[in-house]
């Protein structure tokens, strides 16, 4: 089945992190952690989350600047939950990319009701969430995959791969955007890495995966989800 969604705090308090981690877990999200901007970056890129919880006053750069090295790649939602409390501080994080903005200390409740609302739009965002092609079936909002009516087992990386191509699906996408994407920016030339997990999930959803009718190669350039209609 698939993961809980995934939400990555990006903080250099231990307490806050323990806060954050205790409190999403009670309400049924995964939580990945790091401490600092640099450390942030590099779990976005290597397990992009569904949405991230950002400090500004990290101990090795600004979160303002992290926050515009991620809107190069990372197009989830980003809440800033922040100490600071000038409106120019806001009106800058926001004008920079954030999707919320949440200062210290902050109520539990409307954190996580401003975090379920970013969620639903993100789902809203595809109005038709139910994708399929031949018998897979793809249920974005619900987070989803069947084949033949039974449940295909996915990692959260395989799984974010096969819906970012489902989301496009009849379109090519380049080696380098499928990359940026999933993993970041440092892996855009790692076109290897690529086709690895891409063999891994035609695996699990073609009948055939040697002769694959569902994720085709575009030789040279990419990779297409086909849905015949």
């Amino acid at each position: 089945m698939m993961n809980k969604p995934c939400i990555l705090v990006v903080d250099d308090e231990i307490q806050i992190r323990r806060l954050l981690k205790l409190t999403l877990y009670s309400a049924g999200y995964s939580v990945i952690e790091a401490s600092t901007g640099k450390e942030g970056i590099q779990l976005a890129s290597s397990r992009p989350p569904d949405l991230i919880l950002l400090d500004l006053g990290l101990p090795d750069s600004d979160g303002k600047d992290v926050l515009k090295g991620l809107r190069e790649w990372f197009f989830s939602p980003v809440i800033i939950l922040s100490g600071r409390d000038s409106e120019n501080e806001i009106v800058s994080a926001l004008d920079l990319g954030a999707n919320d903005y949440l200062v210290k200390p902050f109520r539990t409740g409307e954190l996580l009701a401003r975090i379920r609302n970013l969620l639903r739009q993100v789902a809203k965002k595809d109005q038709n969430h139910i994708i399929q092609a031949a018998d897979l079936f793809i249920d974005l909002a619900n987070r989803i995959v069947k084949k033949n009516n039974e449940p295909v087992k996915l990692t959260a990386t395989e799984y974010s791969l096969l819906t970012l191509l489902a989301s496009n699906r009849n379109k090519v996408l380049t080696h380098q955007f499928i990359l940026k994407q999933i993993w970041g920016p440092t892996y855009a030339e790692q076109s290897q890495y690529l086709r690895v997990f891409v063999g891994q999930i035609r695996k699990k959803i073609e009948d055939d995966p040697n002769h694959p009718k569902i994720l085709i190669t575009e030789p040279s350039i990419g990779y297409r989800f086909v849905q015949k209609f």
